[in-house]
């Protein structure tokens, strides 16, 4: 509920601070008082288009603040901690709005600056405010299938069709994805196929680089290392070889080794060793020489070979090693292409499984839906006739879009005001009085559903007095009971004005040689003489006391009304 109003420098009012109740709060004052300020300084503060032209003549700035109550669940909340602007378990919501008469407006909540949009998107979720020029609130179309679901209390099966959309869109892309990948896949299957021949005869194994280059260095360094081991064999050769000296030394030792009596065993077994390991190296000298045989063929294929592989490496942007796992991906590649056509079926049958399902789900809602309008249509009905709409029709439409996440309907409230007329909008074919009613008309039969907190209505009894007058306080208390909201209506009906259970008087007078605008909360007495004076023609009479009091008394009728 909007629990208070403080406003500075705005038009006529130079500082007013206004407490506010809950249920029907009524205000009245004649004409030209002001009331329009009031609530051109109310929209100000809830995001509103501001203006130059408010702030009070002589003054820099003029500035509106708003102060809400809010229940703990409500969307309002969520959207200000989701902004950072208010902590968890919080209810009091400030909007602030200040406007220089130079420059630009300023929006705060909470004391925080924001955006005038997040004020406006704030303040349209904490208040409604529905007069001969408003169109949000009921006259918004983009909610009314939202409030004939709450209606019709259909959240669970619309909840049903938002899954299985979601599941049909799952199901769509997955199909189209793959269609994708086949398309894809089939016009590189001869790039495939010509990737694997190319591989495989190219047969790369793990390691084959690092070996084909040892060998291809040692190929290429053959002739010159052949040289060196001619070189050393001439060495081991020279002055008849070691082997024949080292041997003639050894056989002269022996024939004298029995006559040295031992002396000479550690020379002789050396000499053996050095026999031993001396024909060992020549026999392995010699088989590097046999090996290391210069043959240019040879190296040609090592070369071929290696560059062979550093190209196909290069050609598939990899290392030479990853070239076996290149053959292996563009094998798989090639099976999924044959396989794709089966599971391209299978998602086939999936996304028309979800797809009859959604439209299962859509129907069932959209059934639903009808029956939930009819039963709205018909309880806005019984309130026409008390509102003097006798021989207006409400109609709620269901037109069939194409279908999403809120199924297959476009909910609009059309209204008919005269026999034989179209249906159409209420913003299109009803006045300003009687679109009031029509509004209030439909905010009883939505009575549980939920709503902004405040609701404001500009006089809705435009055009209307009397029983009507009366029935449309009625309704208007009957509203701010069941609906739990703040009712908040400026009118000039005395009928209206008696069915408050708060009520304000605006008025205007003369200061220091300037018009200014005051708000008073009425007592009792001052409430009856207010009542008193909005049904007297001129001067208030006994007669319009007295009728004051009877439009005050529990039954509320006037004798005679």
């Amino acid at each position: 509920m909007l629990a208070s109003l403080s406003i500075r420098d705005i038009v006529l009012i130079d500082r007013l601070d206004l407490d506010l109740s809950r249920g029907l709060c009524v205000l009245t004052g004649e004409t030209g008082a002001g009331k329009s300020i009031l609530l051109d300084a109310l929209g100000l503060a809830t995001g509103s288009r501001a203006d130059k032209g408010l702030v009070r003549h002589g003054t820099v700035e003029g500035s509106a603040t708003a102060v809400f109550e809010a229940p703990l669940s409500h969307p309002a909340l969520d959207r200000l901690i989701e902004a950072d602007l208010m902590e968890e378990g919080e209810t009091s919501v400030i909007l602030r709005r200040a406007q220089r008469a130079d420059g630009p407006s300023r929006a705060f909540i909470n004391d925080r600056p924001v955006s005038v949009g997040l004020l406006q998107e704030i303040g349209g979720l904490l208040l409604e405010v529905h007069g001969q020029n408003d169109a949000r609130g009921l006259l918004d179309t983009s909610g009314h299938r939202a409030l004939l679901d709450a209606f019709g209390g259909l959240s669970r099966d619309v909840a049903k069709v938002r899954d299985a959309f979601t599941a049909l869109e799952v199901a769509r892309t997955a199909l189209e994805d793959q269609k994708a990948r086949i398309d894809k896949d089939a016009a590189d299957t001869e790039y495939l196929a010509h990737i694997i021949g190319e591989l495989e005869q190219l047969d790369p194994e793990p390691g084959e680089e690092d070996a084909l280059a040892a060998d291809r260095t040692t190929a290429m360094n053959a002739e010159k290392i052949a040289d060196d081991l001619k070189e050393a064999e001439k060495a081991l050769s020279a002055g008849g070889g070691l082997e024949a000296r080292a041997g003639k030394a050894l056989r002269r030792l022996e024939r004298i080794q029995d006559q040295a009596g031992g002396i000479l065993s550690p020379v002789i077994e050396s000499l053996s060793r050095m026999l031993d390991e001396a024909a060992d190296a020549t026999r392995h000298l010699d088989s590097a020489v046999a090996s290391l045989s210069f043959d240019q063929g040879e190296l040609d294929d090592l070369e071929e070979r290696l560059f062979a592989l550093r190209a196909a490496a290069r050609k598939h942007q990899c290392r030479v090693e990853q070239l076996p796992e290149v053959l292996e991906d563009a094998r798989a590649r090639l099976e999924a292409v044959s396989n794709a056509t089966h599971k391209l079926a299978e998602l086939e049958t999936a996304a028309s499984e979800a797809q009859t399902k959604f439209e299962k789900a859509a129907n069932a809602l959209s059934a639903k839906r009808r029956a939930a309008a009819a039963k709205l249509d018909k309880s806005v009905a019984s309130e026409l006739v008390p509102l003097k709409l006798e021989k207006a029709r409400f109609q709620t439409a269901l037109e069939e879009i194409p279908a999403g996440p809120s199924g297959s309907d476009r909910v609009v409230f059309t209204v008919s005001t005269n026999p034989g007329a179209p249906f159409g909008a209420l913003t299109q074919v009803a006045s300003g009085g009687e679109m009031s009613r029509f509004v209030l008309a439909l905010k009883v039969a939505l009575a549980a559903v939920g709503t902004a907190p405040t609701l404001i209505f500009d006089e809705i009894d435009q055009g209307v007095g009397g029983a009507v007058a009366g029935a449309i306080g009625d309704r208007l208390g009957q509203l701010a009971k069941a609906s739990g909201a703040q009712v908040i209506v400026v009118t000039h009906s005395p009928q209206i004005a008696a069915r408050g259970e708060c009520h304000w008087r605006i008025s205007k007078s003369v200061k220091d040689g300037q018009a200014l605008t005051r708000v008073e909360t009425l007592a009792d007495m001052e409430r009856r003489e207010e009542i008193a004076r909005m049904l007297s023609a001129a001067d208030i009479t006994d007669e319009a006391r007295a009728a004051a009091d009877t439009l005050l008394s529990p039954s509320g009728k006037l004798v005679g009304a």
